[in-house]
C-alpha cells in the first residue's frame, strides 16, 4: 500500500464542510472512488417529521460469504471559532506531519484508512470468496435518528446480512494501537421532582420545603453502588447532573425542587430493570412523607459487549504486528453507532487516536493514517485469506 492513499483520500473527505446534516460533498466523493473500484453503491435518503433529511451510504463489493462490514460517519461537528484554527478546517491542510481539518479523527481520517486497505486488497485479490460493504450515515453527530438505525433497516430489507463490523471511531486515548472497544456501556437518563408547598421562611409551619425530601432522594440513589463492574466492565455509575428549585427569593420556600441524573450502566443492566430499581430506592427513601414524581427518559444506548473471540483476535493481533502494542479491549467512553450495529453482528470499535476530536486544530498524524490502513488491511488478509 502506498503512503499516499489514505492521506489523499483523508484530504479530500476533509475538504468537504459536511457539518450535520449538510452531505458536503463527502458521500459523494466515497461513491465515486466505490463505484471505480466495482463496488455496488446505494445513497437512500430518510426522513423524520421534526428533523432533517439524511443522506446516507452503503456499498458492497462480492456476493459471498463472510461479509465484513466497514461503518462510520462522514458528517461532523460544527468548527467553531474558525479564526482560532491554523488553518482553514475545511481545507485539508499538513504541517509538521500532521493533517488538520474538521473530522481528522472523528471519523474522516478513519473512513479513510478503511476506503485505502478495501481498495488495495481488493487490488491484489479481486476475486476472493466473500464480501465487503461500507455502512456510512451523514447523522452520528446529529440526533442519530435519519441515519444508521433506518440505514441498517433499509439494507435488511434488501435481505443483506452481515457477518462481523469493524466501527472506525477513534478509540485510542494516547497512541495507534492503545485500545479496541469491545463494547459500551449503557445510557439512561432520569428526573425526579419533589413537590412542596411554597411559603414565607418566616412561617415555615405553613408551608413545604421539597429541598430536603430532594436531598434524601438524592441520597439513597447514590449511597449504595448499583453493582461492581464485570470481567469487561466497569461498575455502573450514576451521576446527579442537574439539582435546581428555580427560586430567586431567599426568603421564600419553594414550591418544588427537579433533579436529573444520569446512569452509565454495564450489561448487567437493562433500561427496564434500571428504572426498576431506582423506583425501589426512591420509593423507599421517601415513605409516606415525601411526594415525588420520577420519568425516566426513552434510550436507544444499551449496554453491549462482543466477547473476545477469533474476530477479535484478528484485530488485536493486526494492531501488534502494526505498533508493537498488544491494544487493551475496552467498554470505556460514551455511546456510538456501535450499539445499533450490534443487533445485527458483532461489532468491534478501532479507529484513531482521539485525542484533539471536536477540538479547534483537530488533527491527526500522516504516519497515524497510513499505520491505521495497514493494520484494516492485515485485518482483511487475515478474515479473508487463512493462511495455509
Amino acid at each position: 500500500m502506498t503512503n499516499s492513499l489514505p492521506l489523499a483520500l483523508a484530504q479530500s473527505l476533509l475538504r468537504c464542510p459536511s457539518v450535520t446534516p449538510e452531505e458536503g460533498g463527502a458521500l459523494s466523493f466515497i461513491e465515486s472512488v466505490l463505484k471505480q473500484a466495482g463496488f455496488e453503491v446505494h445513497r437512500p435518503v430518510f426522513s423524520e417529521p421534526g428533523t432533517p433529511d439524511v443522506e446516507n451510504l452503503y456499498a458492497r463489493y462480492g456476493t459471498g460469504k463472510p461479509y465484513l462490514l466497514f461503518a462510520g460517519h462522514t458528517d461532523v461537528v460544527p468548527p467553531g471559532d474558525v479564526s482560532r484554527w491554523r488553518h482553514d478546517p475545511f481545507s485539508g491542510e499538513i504541517e509538521a506531519g500532521e493533517l488538520y481539518g474538521r473530522g481528522a479523527v472523528d471519523m474522516k481520517g478513519g473512513i479513510a484508512c478503511m476506503m485505502a486497505a478495501a481498495l488495495e486488497f481488493i487490488r491484489e485479490n479481486p476475486d476472493f470468496s466473500g464480501s465487503i460493504g461500507f455502512l456510512i450515515t451523514g447523522d452520528e453527530e446529529g440526533p442519530a435518528i435519519n441515519g444508521t438505525v433506518k440505514l441498517l433497516e433499509w439494507a435488511k430489507g434488501r435481505g443483506e446480512r452481515f457477518d462481523h463490523c469493524i466501527l472506525g471511531e477513534p478509540t485510542n486515548p494516547n497512541q495507534l494501537g492503545d485500545m479496541i472497544k469491545i463494547g459500551r456501556r449503557g445510557s439512561l437518563t432520569g428526573k425526579v421532582v419533589v413537590e412542596g408547598k411554597q411559603g414565607h421562611v418566616a412561617y415555615p409551619h405553613l408551608a413545604d420545603n421539597p429541598i430536603p425530601g430532594m436531598l434524601r432522594l438524592l441520597e439513597s440513589l447514590l449511597r449504595t453502588p448499583l453493582d461492581h463492574g464485570t470481567d469487561h466492565f466497569d461498575a455502573s455509575n450514576l451521576e446527579v447532573t442537574t439539582v435546581d428549585v428555580g427560586n430567586p427569593a431567599s426568603n421564600v420556600i419553594p414550591a418544588e425542587a427537579r433533579a436529573t441524573f444520569n446512569i452509565r450502566f454495564n450489561d448487567l443492566w437493562t433500561p427496564e430493570s434500571l428504572e426498576a430499581e431506582v423506583d425501589r430506592r426512591l420509593s423507599e427513601a421517601a415513605g409516606n412523607s415525601i411526594r415525588y414524581t420520577l420519568k425516566m427518559e426513552p434510550t436507544n444506548a444499551i449496554a453491549f459487549l462482543t466477547p473476545p473471540n477469533k474476530f477479535v483476535g484478528f484485530i488485536a493481533d493486526a494492531i501488534e504486528a502494526e505498533t508493537g502494542f498488544k491494544p487493551k479491549l475496552s467498554t470505556t467512553g460514551g455511546t456510538s453507532d456501535a450499539r445499533f450495529i450490534v443487533k445485527d453482528c458483532p461489532v468491534v470499535e478501532f479507529g484513531l487516536v482521539g485525542q484533539t476530536m471536536h477540538q479547534i486544530d483537530e488533527r491527526v498524524a500522516v504516519e497515524d493514517l497510513d499505520r491505521l490502513a495497514s493494520i484494516y488491511r492485515k485485518v482483511l488478509n487475515a478474515y479473508f485469506v487463512p493462511a495455509s
